[in-house]
């Protein structure tokens, strides 16, 4: 038997031959001209060498360095445009003729520190017809790659003192603008940073404190004598200004004697008058007015509105304010002045708890100031190594102005060898363009078919089921057609065919896998034409010839029956209520002619909304009756890349088959199959393959097999 990359090959080459013909073809085709054309005419090729020289001696880093540079020079650099030009248009030979036969091997890496260095040679080679003309323009290469190399070395030289001089004045700028600026923060803050570094910060807030303790310490003693004073007098600070200021008024202590007479007068009189007569009346007004007087005077005295004119309500309460002897009222203008003294040095205090709260603050801002200074003067110092950097690299470069050459020498002038190849053989070439035709060939049938995604053949199958750890329930051969019709299914409704045995084999395994309880089963595929159908009519087939009452039901209603295979006729009026089909079992099973204890639902489709009626109670019904009434239900139902009808008619099932087919199963859509089935548990029994490779040999024309009693099984039902 062949190997499966064989097979593979093979099915692969059936499909794609004209493809992997034509590809032999072409490459051949190829070798063939290759093979006529003529020897190319003799050819010449010059070669020389150039070498990079050692830096001179010089008294400059900056020369030293761009002639080091000039030592890493590219291909692309030598072999530039601008070079190619200017040599053809110097020995006027076309600059591409130049580009496509000059070839250039640069040095790529130097030597290791502590190892000898070799010397770095740069190889050139030309290719001519003329030899003469091949030495010239090898020779014009190599003079234009040294001048070259010695303007580069000049020009970076200029580009360097170029932009130092771009950068120097900016620098200085930047190194005047960062000094003015310390200028400018010195004039602001150097006296307190120098205050406080000299100590007469500290001190002036040791002064303020001592100055605060003697302030409070006199205030101590005028709060104890205005204490003592206030208890003498029973009178407060400002009850004793308003009595002193009322006392020492003249024009109140007239008023208040004229008040005095008046009432004397009224006292005398009020015996012997009425209060009604004339001169009590007059007397009263003589005292309302003086009193009135006495209180507008009192209001002047003390200064009008304010805490006087709270003391002083009536004239009652001013001639009792006025009436102080001369040492009560020196008391009064003692507590009053120690009042105003008192207020005096409170205002001196609080003052002086300002001035040493903003002395704290300014001391406590001194670090701050102090690295702020010294950020400046690093600011400075940096500005300034920098200018002094680019001034040392300006003098530096204007030395190495006189010291750069260039950095390439003509080590090898040109020599010019003859470059004869033998001629080309006419068969070898065909021999090899036939092989590697061959190759190309096969290999384009091989990726192609390998591009496919289908499993080749039944060893495929075979090999990604164990890898997933899927049952494989059977394999069964292709069958032949009687009927050449594309809607014929083979089936093996002679008891004789060779084919049954295999199907006999398909329905032990699922017996065994699925148990006793098995009784429905539901028979799918990943997309069509991988024989479920034939699958699901042939195991029917064989349960029914091993004594089985079996029934097939076509649960596919997106296609149309194929249960002519079976002999079986449909009813046309099926397809216009399938509801009511399915509602009568008597219409819708019929039984297989040619087989005993075999059964079929056809197909009434296709239909619209198919998945309505699967999910209907007329089905659930149906199922329910197949269930009781035969011994195994096979339910052939639509791909399950078509739709979910598969899914919707699962439940009904005890378990579910797959069928894959070489050639038409794709390997994707096999496995997500697979992985779905079995990670949402839905009774996934196994696969069978259809197809499969398998020789099947027709016997002799044997006799019927009769079934002992013993071996026979009882239809349930």
């Amino acid at each position: 038997m062949a190997s499966p990359i064989v097979k593979r090959y093979l099915i692969a080459f059936d499909k794609y031959k004209w493809i992997g013909l034509a590809s032999f073809g072409l490459v051949v085709a190829g070798s063939t001209l290759v093979a006529v054309q003529p020897d190319p005419p003799a050819s010449y090729l010059a070669s020389a060498a150039l070498a990079y020289t050692r830096p001179p001696v010089s008294f400059s880093a900056t020369g030293t360095q761009i002639q080091q540079q000039g030592q890493v020079l590219s291909q692309e650099i030598l072999l530039s445009d601008q070079i190619i030009e200017s040599v053809a248009t110097k020995l006027k030979v076309k600059p591409k003729t130049i580009g496509e036969n000059v070839a250039l091997s640069v040095p790529q890496a130097a030597a290791k520190e502590g190892e000898a260095a070799a010397p770095a040679i740069i190889q050139i080679k030309y290719k001519d017809s003329d030899p003469k003309r091949a030495q010239e323009i090898v020779l014009a290469l190599m003079q234009a790659m040294v001048k070259l190399s010695g303007d580069i070395n000049t020009g970076r030289l200029k580009a360097i003192i170029a932009k130092i001089n771009e950068r120097v004045p900016r620098a200085k700028v930047e190194l005047q603008a960062a000094e003015q600026k310390l200028e400018r923060y010195d004039r602001l803050q150097r006296p307190a940073i120098l205050a406080a570094e000299n100590g007469s910060l500290l001190n002036a807030v040791t002064i303020s404190q001592g100055q605060q303790r003697q302030i409070q310490l006199t205030l101590s003693g005028i709060d104890a004598q205005l204490a003592s004073l206030q208890n003498k007098l029973g009178l407060t600070v400002n009850q004793a200004y308003v009595s002193s200021a009322l006392s020492a008024d003249p024009i109140l202590a007239n008023l208040r004697s004229q008040i005095y007479q008046t009432e004397s007068q009224i006292e005398l009189l009020r015996k012997d008058l009425r209060p009604e007569h004339p001169t009590m009346i007059q007397l009263r007004r003589q005292k309302e007015t003086s009193e009135k007087l006495l209180q507008q005077r009192a209001t002047e005295v003390v200064g009008g509105g304010g805490t006087a004119a709270a003391l002083t309500p009536n004239a009652v309460a001013i001639r009792s304010n006025s009436n102080l002897d001369p040492a009560r009222q020196l008391l009064a203008n003692q507590l009053v002045a120690l009042q105003t003294q008192r207020d005096t040095l409170q205002k001196q205090l609080a003052d002086e708890v300002k001035q040493e709260a903003r002395l704290r603050q300014e001391y406590s801002l001194i670090p701050n100031k102090q690295l702020e200074r010294s950020r400046l003067e690093q600011e400075i110092l940096l500005k300034k190594a920098v200018y002094d950097q680019m001034q040392t690299k300006l003098a530096d470069a204007r030395t190495a102005e006189a010291e750069t050459v260039t950095s390439l020498s003509i080590a090898k002038p040109p020599v010019v060898i003859s470059d004869q190849k033998p001629p080309k053989s006419v068969p070898i070439t065909l021999g090899v363009g036939a092989i590697l035709g061959l190759l190309v060939g096969g290999g384009v049938i091989f990726l192609l078919g390998a591009m496919e995604g289908t499993f080749k053949t039944q060893e495929d199958i075979r090999d990604n089921l164990k890898q997933r750890e899927v049952a494989l329930l059977g394999e069964l051969p292709l069958m032949p057609v009687d009927d050449l019709s594309k809607e014929a299914v083979p089936t093996i409704l002679s008891a004789e065919s060779p084919y049954l045995e295999y199907y006999e084999k398909f329905r032990s395994n699922l017996r065994r896998i699925g148990g006793k309880n098995l009784k429905v089963v539901l028979i799918t595929s990943t997309s069509s034409s991988e024989g479920k159908t034939v699958s699901a009519y042939n195991l029917g087939i064989a349960s029914a010839r091993a004594g089985k009452r079996t029934l097939i039901i076509e649960t596919d209603l997106r296609s149309p029956s194929r249960c002519q295979s079976l002999n079986v006729t449909l009813d046309p009026d099926a397809t216009l209520e399938p509801l009511r089909y399915y509602g009568s079992l008597s219409e819708c099973i019929y039984l297989v002619p040619d087989v005993e204890n075999l059964y079929i639902v056809p197909s009434p489709g296709p239909v619209r909304q198919s998945a309505a009626i699967l999910e209907s109670s007329e089905m659930r019904k149906l199922m329910e009756d197949a269930r009781q009434r035969y011994d195994l239900v096979i339910l052939d139902t639509s791909t399950l890349s078509l739709s979910n009808d598969p899914l919707l008619i699962q439940p009904y099932s005890d378990g579910m088959v797959l069928v894959a087919r070489p050639n038409y199963t794709q390997e994707n859509m096999l496995g997500e199959a697979v992985d779905q089935l079995t990670e949402s548990e839905l009774g996934l029994l196994g696969i069978v393959i259809n197809g499969a490779d398998i020789i099947v040999s027709i016997p002799e024309p044997i006799a019927p097999r009769v079934y002992p009693p013993e071996e026979r099984e009882v239809p349930v039902g």
